[in-house]
């Protein structure tokens, strides 16, 4: 017997849970593509999404999951040949890299592991030894190892090196999740995706960018019709703005999210992502005092508000994980990129995400699943995890 029958729960890092009004706003018939509501809807969304990044810049949307952020960036951004610092720390970092190398570039990557955010003496180390890189890229949370950067300090540090490279910030897993100032953090170019804190279906991509990297982005050699950003954003008529036919859909489904989130306050959205994190985090570190359970990343400091990387030992995470979905109705992520798909070690790690439509009854529900998913699998783990997440967010 199972007692998943019901609303299941998809607590996977994305695609998140997708709010009735979102999916509602898509359920219409097509608009005209040429002018009227689609054309006044669109000019709405900009300044939206340019306060959820935190920039008074230049802004684009793809019509493109999170790696047509990582093509439309690098492309615009990069001459053949030029040289990027890549501070890696988790799967998603290193295929921003893999990418720019793919499109000719040189990529310099210093790699900090799968549960340590980027260290500053190695940060500097990366960039004197390679003084005229074009740009310096970054996940500010990596969604695969849950490990969030410091993006202003880093570029504190580049300002004091006097390094000239632009900064580039992968913000997929953290926008309109974790705190963010694109401006005033000194940040060049940041890509989003609209299927996580956003709580738009796949299929949208934004790029934003400082201008700075406009004005550079005229010497890049790697740029095509369809990825050149300048025609997006200078668009003299609305088709360019997509550089073809709008994704309308998207567009009302994006138009209703971020009506949520201005309507809650992009403050206060940062503010229960916070909460809801330390209430998980407060769980784990209960389960974690008997058995094998533990966090991925040790310092809360260092930890994203929108994902947490947990393992246990052996098997026992893939063990969980289908049992919270086929047993409780909660689907857990898959750990991503942590160890070799065939080693041993690879059915320990999973993910829980706690971002975009998100509140505290999901999360303590999804909690009290695992909790009682180890109980059921006879998984060792300490007790008072749920006492242990009430109680933070009772002092919300």
């Amino acid at each position: 017997m199972s007692l998943a029958n019901g609303r299941r729960y998809l607590a996977i890092p994305g695609p998140s849970v997708m709010p009735d009004r979102v999916l509602n706003a898509m359920h219409r018939a097509s608009p005209n593509i040429y002018e009227g509501e689609l054309l006044d809807l669109t000019a709405s969304l900009w300044a939206d999404l340019k306060a959820i990044a935190g920039t008074q810049h230049n802004a684009a949307i793809y019509i493109g999951n999170g790696h047509a952020t990582w093509e439309a960036a690098n492309t615009n951004v990069f001459r053949r040949g030029d040289t990027a610092i890549v501070l890696a720390t988790g799967r998603f970092g290193e295929g921003w890299a893999e990418h720019a190398r793919q499109v000719g570039v040189t990529v310099a990557m210093t790699d900090f592991g799968r549960s340590s955010p980027i260290d500053m003496a190695r940060a500097e180390q990366a960039l004197r030894a390679s003084p005229d890189a074009r740009a310096v890229m970054l996940t500010h949370v990596d969604t695969a190892t849950g490990a969030k950067n410091d993006v202003a300090a880093l570029r504190r540090l580049m300002d004091e090196l006097g390094h000239p490279g632009m900064l580039m910030v992968d913000c997929i897993a953290s926008f309109a999740c974790d705190e963010f100032h694109m401006d005033d953090w000194g940040v060049d170019v940041v890509i989003a995706a609209s299927q996580k804190g956003l709580m738009t279906p796949p299929g949208l991509g934004v790029v934003f960018f400082s201008d700075k990297a406009r004005e550079l982005s005229k010497s890049s050699d790697l740029r095509t019709p369809y990825w050149d950003w300048l025609p997006r954003v200078d668009a003299n008529h609305f088709y360019m703005h997509f550089y073809g036919t709008a994704p309308s859909h998207h567009l009302f489904a994006l138009r209703e999210a971020l009506t949520m989130i201005m309507d809650e306050g992009i403050e206060n959205v940062w503010h229960r992502h916070t909460k809801l994190a330390q209430a998980v985090w407060a769980a784990a570190e209960a389960w974690g005092k008997d058995g094998a359970f533990a966090l991925n990343i040790k310092d809360p400091g260092h930890r994203g508000h929108s994902v947490t990387a947990m393992r246990l030992s052996g098997n026992d995470g893939t063990r969980l994980r289908e049992w919270c979905e086929h047993q409780g109705g909660v689907t857990l992520g898959v750990g991503l990129g942590m160890a070799e798909p065939d080693s041993p070690e690879a059915g320990a790690f999973f993910r829980l995400a706690h971002m975009g439509h998100v509140n505290a009854h999901m999360t303590l529900g999804a909690l009290a699943v695992m909790d009682t998913g180890m109980k059921a699998l006879q998984i060792p783990h300490g007790g008072g995890a749920l006492e242990a997440a009430a109680r933070v967010l009772a002092s919300a």
